[in-house]
């Protein structure tokens, strides 16, 4: 240490600037700072599967030089869920080339986000599919047996999330489903049904269900084993989905689709997006709210503007003016068969008693 001036007896001691040390930035990196890249230059890419952390994603839809591009999510996403059917922002190598790893910087606003739970009561939901806009049920008439309140809480999933629902049934030549369909009857749901052949053997309107996939984000869900693959596969020659058997024990279909992909489907018509989800035996709704049912009944839910504040519109609610309107004949034409859809639907999540 130095001492400045000669006063031997001075209690101040004085630094020289040489005695200052500086502690080095072990790291030396610069200051962690919040800012982070615009990324103006990124690509909009829609995301067609998830897989172990890696994102398949198509760069350039429908241009000629369109390509498939493995990406990873940026750093700043990690707790930001990205799941199939995402229109991502995409920066890197965006050659598709073997090896090479692009980059996702961010989400675009989504219009639809179809979720489910793990029961009625959990409020953490697992996102299924974004920007859908079609939903097609694929239930089989026999063998696994259909279940018309599991295709009831496909139902409420889809108009929750503003999504068109349609209702597929194969399997015909092994049962009639006219006894099933009757459930539906209310609802506003276009349904396809298989036909037999003259050997007895299964035809799917394919034709039909084609066309009405053009245009469109279309997710296909259902029960395992009910033939969804094998319709997935009909719909677009080169998905290569895998197809299994129902158990001839407990009934049950082995889940032959492990995970969610976005695939192309072209027709006469044009093209659109088949999107094909693996087969669940349970679909909870703990993340629904009820008044985006009411909605797709558009006649009733008019009518429900005159009912009491918390009106369930269930069969036992005081004063409902639903029902009150459907036993007085004043809510028109096969209003009781749309009610008592609407109940049923909301009945699929109302609190136990």
């Amino acid at each position: 240490m130095s001492w400045l001036g000669d006063d031997e007896d001075d209690d101040e001691p004085e630094f020289d600037e040489a005695d200052i040390r500086v502690r080095p930035n072990p790291k030396a990196n610069r200051p962690r700072t919040k800012r982070r890249p615009a990324h103006s230059d990124a690509r909009i890419a829609r995301v067609l599967g998830v897989d172990r952390g890696r994102y398949t994603v198509l760069i350039d839809e429908d241009e000629p030089d369109e390509r498939r591009v493995l990406t990873t999510r940026a750093r700043e996403l990690r707790k930001v869920p990205i799941v199939t059917g995402d229109r991502a922002r995409v920066v890197g190598d965006a050659s598709g080339d073997e090896g090479t790893l692009g980059r996702i910087v961010g989400i675009e606003e989504r219009t639809s986000l179809l979720r489910r739970s793990a029961d009625d009561t959990d409020q953490v939901e697992r996102i299924i599919v974004a920007n859908a806009d079609q939903m097609l049920v694929v239930v089989a008439a026999a063998d696994p047996e259909p279940r018309a309140r599991l295709v009831d809480r496909y139902l409420v999933a889809a108009l929750d999330a503003g999504i068109r629902p349609m209702l597929v049934v194969t399997k015909t030549d092994l049962a009639d489903p006219t006894e099933f369909l009757e459930h539906f009857t209310g609802l506003d749901l276009e349904v396809f049904t298989s036909a037999r052949r003259g050997d007895g053997t299964e035809d799917m309107p394919i034709e039909r269900i084609g066309a009405q996939l053009v245009g469109h984000s279309t997710v296909f869900v259902g029960h395992s084993g009910v033939g969804k693959s094998t319709l997935v596969n009909a719909l677009v020659p080169d998905a290569q989905r895998a197809t299994g058997h129902v158990n001839v024990v407990t009934g049950r279909g082995r889940h032959t689709s492990s995970s969610t992909v976005s695939l192309r489907y072209r027709g006469e018509g044009g093209s659109g997006w088949v999107i094909d989800t693996p087969g669940v035996r349970s679909f909870g709704l703990g993340h629904v709210d009820p008044t985006n049912i009411l909605k797709a009944f558009t006649d009733l839910a008019a009518i429900a503007e005159d009912c009491p504040r918390g009106c369930t519109h269930l069969p036992d609610a005081p004063d409902c003016a639903i029902v009150e309107a459907v036993d007085e004949g004043r809510a028109g034409p096969n209003a009781a068969a749309r009610l008592d859809s609407l109940q049923r639907l909301l009945s699929t999540f109302a609190p136990a008693a």
